[in-house]
Protein backbone atom coordinates (compact mmCIF):
# COMPACT_ATOMS: atom_id res chain seq x y z
CA UNK A 1 0.00 0.00 0.00
CA UNK A 2 2.96 2.73 1.25
CA UNK A 3 4.79 1.51 -2.13
CA UNK A 4 1.37 2.27 -4.44
CA UNK A 5 1.63 5.56 -2.80
CA UNK A 6 5.02 6.55 -3.36
CA UNK A 7 5.28 6.57 -6.50
CA UNK A 8 2.18 8.96 -7.33
CA UNK A 9 3.27 11.21 -4.65
CA UNK A 10 6.56 10.94 -6.10
CA UNK A 11 5.97 11.80 -9.33
CA UNK A 12 3.84 14.65 -8.09
CA UNK A 13 6.78 16.30 -6.31
CA UNK A 14 8.95 15.94 -9.82
CA UNK A 15 6.24 18.05 -11.16
CA UNK A 16 6.00 20.66 -7.93
CA UNK A 17 9.97 20.77 -8.41
CA UNK A 18 10.30 21.50 -12.20
CA UNK A 19 7.83 24.28 -11.23
CA UNK A 20 9.48 25.97 -9.00
CA UNK A 21 12.44 25.50 -10.86
CA UNK A 22 11.04 27.47 -13.98
CA UNK A 23 10.27 30.13 -11.92
CA UNK A 24 12.13 33.24 -11.90
CA UNK A 25 13.70 34.46 -8.26
CA UNK A 26 14.40 38.06 -6.97
CA UNK A 27 16.51 38.90 -3.87
CA UNK A 28 16.32 42.66 -2.57
CA UNK A 29 18.85 44.35 -0.53
CA UNK A 30 16.77 43.95 2.34
CA UNK A 31 16.92 40.28 2.25
CA UNK A 32 13.36 39.64 0.80
CA UNK A 33 12.76 37.40 -2.02
CA UNK A 34 9.99 37.29 -5.07
CA UNK A 35 9.20 34.73 -7.79
CA UNK A 36 8.03 35.21 -10.58
CA UNK A 37 8.27 35.49 -14.40
CA UNK A 38 11.03 38.33 -15.58
CA UNK A 39 9.02 40.74 -18.39
CA UNK A 40 11.47 42.96 -19.22
CA UNK A 41 14.25 45.50 -17.93
CA UNK A 42 14.97 48.63 -19.58
CA UNK A 43 16.63 51.60 -18.19
CA UNK A 44 15.90 51.56 -13.93
CA UNK A 45 12.77 49.29 -13.36
CA UNK A 46 12.98 45.78 -13.73
CA UNK A 47 9.28 44.65 -14.16
CA UNK A 48 8.70 40.79 -13.06
CA UNK A 49 5.34 39.02 -13.88
CA UNK A 50 3.63 37.12 -10.56
CA UNK A 51 0.71 35.17 -9.90
CA UNK A 52 -0.02 37.14 -6.66
CA UNK A 53 0.43 40.40 -7.65
CA UNK A 54 0.39 40.83 -11.27
CA UNK A 55 3.01 42.99 -13.10
CA UNK A 56 5.76 44.67 -10.09
CA UNK A 57 8.30 47.27 -10.65
CA UNK A 58 11.38 46.63 -9.05
CA UNK A 59 13.32 49.57 -8.77
CA UNK A 60 16.92 48.08 -9.86
CA UNK A 61 18.98 49.89 -7.36
CA UNK A 62 17.40 47.70 -4.79
CA UNK A 63 17.93 44.14 -6.30
CA UNK A 64 20.98 42.41 -4.72
CA UNK A 65 21.02 39.59 -7.46
CA UNK A 66 18.30 37.61 -9.38
CA UNK A 67 18.45 33.75 -11.28
CA UNK A 68 16.17 32.79 -14.01
CA UNK A 69 16.23 29.32 -16.03
CA UNK A 70 14.75 31.02 -19.53
CA UNK A 71 17.02 31.96 -22.40
CA UNK A 72 17.22 35.95 -21.60
CA UNK A 73 19.41 38.36 -24.21
CA UNK A 74 21.59 40.85 -21.52
CA UNK A 75 22.28 44.58 -23.23
CA UNK A 76 25.08 46.02 -21.55
CA UNK A 77 25.25 48.62 -24.16
CA UNK A 78 23.25 50.21 -27.03
CA UNK A 79 24.45 47.26 -29.68
CA UNK A 80 26.70 44.75 -27.07
CA UNK A 81 24.56 42.02 -25.88
CA UNK A 82 24.96 38.95 -24.49
CA UNK A 83 22.48 35.85 -24.84
CA UNK A 84 22.35 33.81 -21.57
CA UNK A 85 21.23 30.18 -21.39
CA UNK A 86 19.84 31.17 -17.81
CA UNK A 87 20.97 33.51 -15.05
CA UNK A 88 21.97 32.22 -11.76
CA UNK A 89 22.20 34.42 -8.46
CA UNK A 90 25.74 35.82 -7.52
CA UNK A 91 27.16 38.13 -4.73
CA UNK A 92 25.50 41.05 -4.02
CA UNK A 93 25.15 43.44 -6.82
CA UNK A 94 26.27 40.55 -9.51
CA UNK A 95 24.67 37.88 -11.59
CA UNK A 96 25.66 34.95 -13.23
CA UNK A 97 25.64 34.50 -16.99
CA UNK A 98 25.03 30.64 -17.92
CA UNK A 99 26.53 29.70 -20.95
CA UNK A 100 27.29 26.24 -20.84
CA UNK A 101 30.79 25.65 -19.99
CA UNK A 102 31.70 29.61 -19.83
CA UNK A 103 29.81 31.42 -17.31
CA UNK A 104 30.30 34.92 -17.04
CA UNK A 105 29.60 36.81 -13.84
CA UNK A 106 28.86 40.69 -14.39
CA UNK A 107 27.37 43.45 -12.23
CA UNK A 108 24.47 44.48 -12.12
CA UNK A 109 25.40 48.27 -13.13
CA UNK A 110 26.53 47.58 -16.10
CA UNK A 111 23.45 45.78 -17.33
CA UNK A 112 21.35 48.39 -19.57
CA UNK A 113 18.53 46.01 -20.71
CA UNK A 114 16.74 42.34 -20.49
CA UNK A 115 14.45 40.68 -22.96
CA UNK A 116 13.13 37.54 -24.39
CA UNK A 117 15.74 37.23 -27.56
CA UNK A 118 13.33 37.23 -31.12
CA UNK A 119 13.86 34.65 -33.45
CA UNK A 120 15.56 36.30 -35.87
CA UNK A 121 16.68 40.19 -34.56
CA UNK A 122 17.52 39.08 -31.01
CA UNK A 123 17.46 42.86 -29.89
CA UNK A 124 14.26 43.84 -31.86
CA UNK A 125 11.24 45.41 -30.00
CA UNK A 126 7.64 46.07 -31.49
CA UNK A 127 4.62 47.75 -29.84
CA UNK A 128 1.97 49.71 -30.68
CA UNK A 129 -2.04 50.01 -30.84
CA UNK A 130 -5.24 50.61 -32.87
CA UNK A 131 -8.11 52.60 -31.56
CA UNK A 132 -11.22 53.14 -32.89
CA UNK A 133 -13.85 55.65 -31.12
CA UNK A 134 -17.27 57.61 -31.31
CA UNK A 135 -16.53 61.16 -30.75
CA UNK A 136 -18.24 64.52 -30.56
CA UNK A 137 -16.57 67.85 -31.79
CA UNK A 138 -16.68 71.55 -29.77
CA UNK A 139 -15.46 74.03 -31.73
CA UNK A 140 -17.77 76.65 -34.61
CA UNK A 141 -20.23 73.31 -34.60
CA UNK A 142 -20.63 70.77 -32.97
CA UNK A 143 -21.07 67.34 -34.70
CA UNK A 144 -20.70 63.56 -33.92
CA UNK A 145 -17.92 61.88 -35.79
CA UNK A 146 -16.02 58.06 -35.75
CA UNK A 147 -12.11 58.37 -35.57
CA UNK A 148 -9.50 55.07 -36.71
CA UNK A 149 -5.70 55.89 -35.36
CA UNK A 150 -2.91 53.85 -35.48
CA UNK A 151 0.90 54.08 -34.00
CA UNK A 152 3.76 51.79 -33.94
CA UNK A 153 6.94 51.53 -33.18
CA UNK A 154 10.17 49.32 -33.48
CA UNK A 155 13.14 49.64 -32.44
CA UNK A 156 16.80 48.24 -32.76
CA UNK A 157 20.24 48.64 -31.95
CA UNK A 158 20.73 52.26 -32.77
CA UNK A 159 17.73 52.27 -35.21
CA UNK A 160 13.88 52.98 -34.14
CA UNK A 161 11.13 53.67 -36.52
CA UNK A 162 8.07 55.37 -35.48
CA UNK A 163 4.61 55.04 -37.82
CA UNK A 164 1.21 56.57 -37.30
CA UNK A 165 -2.29 56.95 -39.45
CA UNK A 166 -5.21 58.02 -38.69
CA UNK A 167 -8.78 58.27 -40.58
CA UNK A 168 -11.51 60.26 -39.49
CA UNK A 169 -15.31 60.42 -40.72
CA UNK A 170 -18.02 63.01 -40.06
CA UNK A 171 -21.76 63.44 -41.35
CA UNK A 172 -24.21 65.87 -39.93
CA UNK A 173 -27.61 65.61 -40.61
CA UNK A 174 -26.93 62.81 -43.54
CA UNK A 175 -24.07 65.13 -45.04
CA UNK A 176 -20.41 64.58 -44.98
CA UNK A 177 -19.01 67.20 -43.32
CA UNK A 178 -15.24 65.30 -42.74
CA UNK A 179 -13.22 63.02 -44.64
CA UNK A 180 -9.78 62.71 -44.12
CA UNK A 181 -6.84 60.94 -43.51
CA UNK A 182 -3.20 61.17 -42.57
CA UNK A 183 0.01 59.21 -42.59
CA UNK A 184 3.28 59.75 -40.69
CA UNK A 185 6.56 58.18 -40.64
CA UNK A 186 9.89 58.67 -39.02
CA UNK A 187 13.18 57.49 -38.41
CA UNK A 188 15.62 57.67 -35.25
CA UNK A 189 19.14 56.78 -35.71
CA UNK A 190 20.71 56.83 -31.66
CA UNK A 191 24.23 59.01 -31.11
CA UNK A 192 24.25 58.26 -27.79
CA UNK A 193 21.56 56.78 -25.48
CA UNK A 194 20.00 59.94 -25.24
CA UNK A 195 20.64 61.91 -28.45
CA UNK A 196 19.34 60.77 -31.59
CA UNK A 197 18.66 62.26 -35.67
CA UNK A 198 15.10 61.91 -36.62
CA UNK A 199 13.94 62.37 -40.46
CA UNK A 200 9.82 62.36 -40.96
CA UNK A 201 7.79 62.18 -43.72
CA UNK A 202 4.12 63.24 -43.37
CA UNK A 203 0.93 63.37 -45.67
CA UNK A 204 -2.44 64.63 -45.34
CA UNK A 205 -5.25 63.87 -47.82
CA UNK A 206 -8.52 65.91 -47.09
CA UNK A 207 -11.53 65.56 -49.74
CA UNK A 208 -13.50 68.43 -47.91
CA UNK A 209 -11.73 71.17 -46.48
CA UNK A 210 -9.85 74.19 -48.79
CA UNK A 211 -6.12 72.56 -48.46
CA UNK A 212 -6.89 68.87 -50.03
CA UNK A 213 -3.01 67.66 -49.64
CA UNK A 214 -0.07 68.42 -47.47
CA UNK A 215 3.26 66.99 -47.48
CA UNK A 216 5.67 67.95 -44.72
CA UNK A 217 9.38 66.81 -45.06
CA UNK A 218 11.78 67.55 -41.71
CA UNK A 219 15.04 66.51 -40.29
CA UNK A 220 16.85 67.50 -37.10
CA UNK A 221 18.05 66.14 -33.72
CA UNK A 222 15.92 65.12 -30.49
CA UNK A 223 16.91 63.29 -26.75
CA UNK A 224 15.32 60.85 -25.19
CA UNK A 225 14.75 60.80 -21.42
CA UNK A 226 14.17 57.61 -20.73
CA UNK A 227 12.14 54.22 -22.41
CA UNK A 228 11.68 51.56 -20.45
CA UNK A 229 8.60 49.11 -19.35
CA UNK A 230 7.12 51.91 -17.43
CA UNK A 231 7.04 54.58 -20.04
CA UNK A 232 8.83 56.78 -22.16
CA UNK A 233 9.14 60.32 -23.01
CA UNK A 234 11.39 61.97 -25.94
CA UNK A 235 11.73 65.33 -27.58
CA UNK A 236 12.64 66.29 -30.92
CA UNK A 237 13.61 70.10 -32.75
CA UNK A 238 13.19 69.65 -36.41
CA UNK A 239 13.62 72.38 -39.51
CA UNK A 240 10.42 71.16 -41.97
CA UNK A 241 9.11 72.07 -45.90
CA UNK A 242 6.07 71.89 -45.93
CA UNK A 243 3.94 71.81 -49.80
CA UNK A 244 0.40 72.42 -49.73
CA UNK A 245 -2.55 71.80 -52.76
CA UNK A 246 -6.14 73.71 -52.23
CA UNK A 247 -8.84 72.85 -53.73
CA UNK A 248 -8.82 75.24 -56.42
CA UNK A 249 -5.12 73.82 -57.65
CA UNK A 250 -3.05 76.66 -55.47
CA UNK A 251 0.01 75.50 -53.75
CA UNK A 252 1.91 76.63 -51.21
CA UNK A 253 5.54 76.13 -49.59
CA UNK A 254 7.06 77.16 -46.71
CA UNK A 255 9.58 76.15 -44.21
CA UNK A 256 8.86 75.44 -40.87
CA UNK A 257 10.13 75.26 -36.93
CA UNK A 258 8.91 72.55 -34.91
CA UNK A 259 9.07 70.91 -31.42
CA UNK A 260 7.60 67.23 -31.29
CA UNK A 261 6.63 65.04 -28.38
CA UNK A 262 5.67 61.68 -27.30
CA UNK A 263 5.61 60.70 -23.67
CA UNK A 264 3.03 57.86 -22.27
CA UNK A 265 3.30 56.32 -18.64
CA UNK A 266 1.69 53.10 -17.38
CA UNK A 267 0.18 53.43 -13.58
CA UNK A 268 -1.48 51.03 -11.23
CA UNK A 269 0.26 48.24 -12.50
CA UNK A 270 0.48 48.97 -15.99
CA UNK A 271 -3.32 48.62 -16.19
CA UNK A 272 -3.60 52.57 -17.03
CA UNK A 273 -1.41 54.54 -19.28
CA UNK A 274 -1.12 58.20 -19.64
CA UNK A 275 -0.31 59.30 -23.45
CA UNK A 276 0.34 62.82 -25.32
CA UNK A 277 1.78 63.09 -28.56
CA UNK A 278 2.13 66.47 -30.17
CA UNK A 279 3.92 69.14 -32.67
CA UNK A 280 4.04 72.71 -31.90
CA UNK A 281 5.62 74.57 -35.43
CA UNK A 282 6.12 78.01 -36.33
CA UNK A 283 6.23 78.73 -39.76
CA UNK A 284 9.48 80.65 -41.46
CA UNK A 285 7.07 83.29 -43.47
CA UNK A 286 3.42 84.74 -43.06
CA UNK A 287 1.83 81.81 -43.57
CA UNK A 288 1.11 81.41 -40.21
CA UNK A 289 1.80 82.60 -36.66
CA UNK A 290 2.13 79.59 -34.99
CA UNK A 291 0.78 75.93 -35.28
CA UNK A 292 -0.37 73.25 -32.23
CA UNK A 293 -1.48 69.71 -33.06
CA UNK A 294 -1.83 67.52 -29.50
CA UNK A 295 -3.79 65.09 -28.15
CA UNK A 296 -3.78 63.58 -24.31
CA UNK A 297 -5.48 60.59 -23.05
CA UNK A 298 -5.59 57.80 -20.85
CA UNK A 299 -6.06 54.07 -21.69
CA UNK A 300 -7.45 51.37 -19.55
CA UNK A 301 -6.49 47.68 -20.31
CA UNK A 302 -8.99 45.28 -20.18
CA UNK A 303 -7.23 42.26 -20.98
CA UNK A 304 -3.12 41.80 -22.04
CA UNK A 305 -4.23 42.97 -25.97
CA UNK A 306 -7.84 44.97 -25.02
CA UNK A 307 -7.97 47.85 -23.66
CA UNK A 308 -10.87 51.18 -23.26
CA UNK A 309 -9.30 54.90 -24.23
CA UNK A 310 -10.22 58.36 -23.95
CA UNK A 311 -8.88 61.46 -24.99
CA UNK A 312 -8.84 65.25 -26.08
CA UNK A 313 -7.32 66.25 -29.45
CA UNK A 314 -6.70 70.13 -29.94
CA UNK A 315 -5.90 71.53 -33.47
CA UNK A 316 -4.88 75.35 -33.29
CA UNK A 317 -3.52 77.63 -36.27
CA UNK A 318 -3.07 81.28 -35.60
CA UNK A 319 -1.80 83.54 -38.74
CA UNK A 320 -2.92 86.39 -41.65
CA UNK A 321 -6.10 84.32 -42.88
CA UNK A 322 -7.40 83.78 -39.78
CA UNK A 323 -7.65 81.46 -36.98
CA UNK A 324 -8.73 77.78 -36.40
CA UNK A 325 -9.39 76.45 -32.57
CA UNK A 326 -11.10 73.04 -32.51
CA UNK A 327 -10.68 70.82 -29.43
CA UNK A 328 -12.46 66.86 -30.01
CA UNK A 329 -13.14 64.69 -27.47
CA UNK A 330 -13.16 60.52 -27.90
CA UNK A 331 -13.93 57.58 -26.68
CA UNK A 332 -13.63 53.90 -27.93
CA UNK A 333 -11.98 50.86 -27.96
CA UNK A 334 -8.42 49.64 -28.91
CA UNK A 335 -6.76 46.77 -29.37
CA UNK A 336 -2.60 46.86 -28.69
CA UNK A 337 0.96 44.84 -28.80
Amino acid sequence: MSRSLSLPLFGLSLVLASTVSYADTVWLTNGDRLTGTIRFFDGSKLLLQTDYGGAIALDWKKIATLQSEHELLVKLGPVEGKRARALLAADTGRVTLANGEAPQTIELTKIEQIMKPKPLVEDFTWKGNIDLGVDYKRGERDSDDYDISLKTQARHGLWRHNATAEYNRELKNDVVSTDNWSAEYALDRFITEQWFWQGRFEYKRDRIEEVERQRTLGSGPGYQFWDDELGALSVATLINRSDYRYDNGRQDRFYALSLKWDYNRYLVGKSIELFSVGELGRPLGNVADYSLDAEVGLRYKVTDWASLNMKAEKDMVSGAEGDLDETRYTLGFGVGW
